[in-house]
């Protein structure tokens, strides 16, 4: 199929790109999720905001000890080492593993947070690695916990006027262990349960599942999975809702395995 007719715009400013979104056009800039939704007309709109072009859209930048990376940094600029220090070796790890490396060429991580797919990779780590959203919209930029930012499926806590600038983590030190865990049943499939453990010398180590049809879920104190990950994995997931017997059996698989990798 093809998409229906709409305007093209490319703004040359952060505030031009709002004044359009406000005015109804649909951001894009790697297009690999919003490209599907064009080609069979589940997404029409009027026009489309090519954000690509803005200043500072991507890239990354360190401020003191927090690692700012540009919404439309690519998952493949991520797994080619632009994320520096021990941050980017746990983030290069995760972006190697999303899709195939023509996605990764154009899709990015901001693009991957705001469509907000359940099964998505960076919906899961960056909540795991203490991550904030940068949003902007007519009021200026907010900050939003990447905790609390997927809602549900395709839903955000960002406003209809508003997008995503930036995301924000915190430095790591080189001795922070990380233990990640998708399972797919074929390279570059969307993964059907996904575990992520930090632990970070000093600190409560914290965990994530997700790739469960809704928000991620976080465990902001992981101790006792990495005490017995076997009785507190079945634990978490007997939590969470309406979970068929293979899913359950696939997302405490995924908390074991990722609780093992930082043991």
């Amino acid at each position: 199929m093809k998409p229906a007719a709409f305007d093209y715009a490319r703004p040359k400013s952060w505030a031009d790109a709002v004044q359009l979104i406000a005015l109804g056009a649909r951001p894009g800039a790697g297009t690999q999720s919003l490209g599907p939704l064009l080609n069979f007309r589940l997404a029409q709109p009027g026009t489309i905001a090519d954000l690509r072009h803005l200043p500072d859209y991507a890239g990354v930048t360190i401020v003191g000890d927090v690692l700012r990376i540009g919404a439309g940094t690519t998952h493949a600029a991520i797994e080619d080492g632009a994320v520096p220090g021990r941050i980017g070796e746990i983030m290069a790890g995760v972006a190697r593993r999303i899709a195939y490396r023509p996605v990764r060429n154009r899709g990015t991580i901001g693009g991957s947070l705001a469509h907000a797919d359940p099964a998505a990779d960076w919906v899961a780590v960056l909540p795991a690695l203490g991550g904030t959203a940068i949003a902007i919209g007519p009021k200026g930029e907010r900050r939003l916990l990447l905790a609390s930012f997927v809602l549900g499926i395709f839903e955000t806590a960002l406003a209809p006027d508003e997008l995503l600038r930036a995301i924000e983590v915190p430095v790591l030190p080189a001795g922070a262990r990380w233990g990640h865990w998708k399972f797919c049943r074929k390279v570059g499939e969307f993964s059907k349960a996904t575990g992520c453990v930090l632990h970070v010398p000093g600190a409560r180590p914290r965990a994530v599942l997700a790739a469960l049809d809704g928000p991620p879920l976080i465990i902001e104190d992981a101790s006792a999975l990495l005490a017995d990950s076997v009785a507190e994995a079945r634990r978490i997931v007997a939590t969470v809702p309406d979970l068929a017997p293979w899913r359950q059996a696939l997302a405490e698989t995924a908390l074991r395995h990722a609780a093992k990798a930082v043991s």
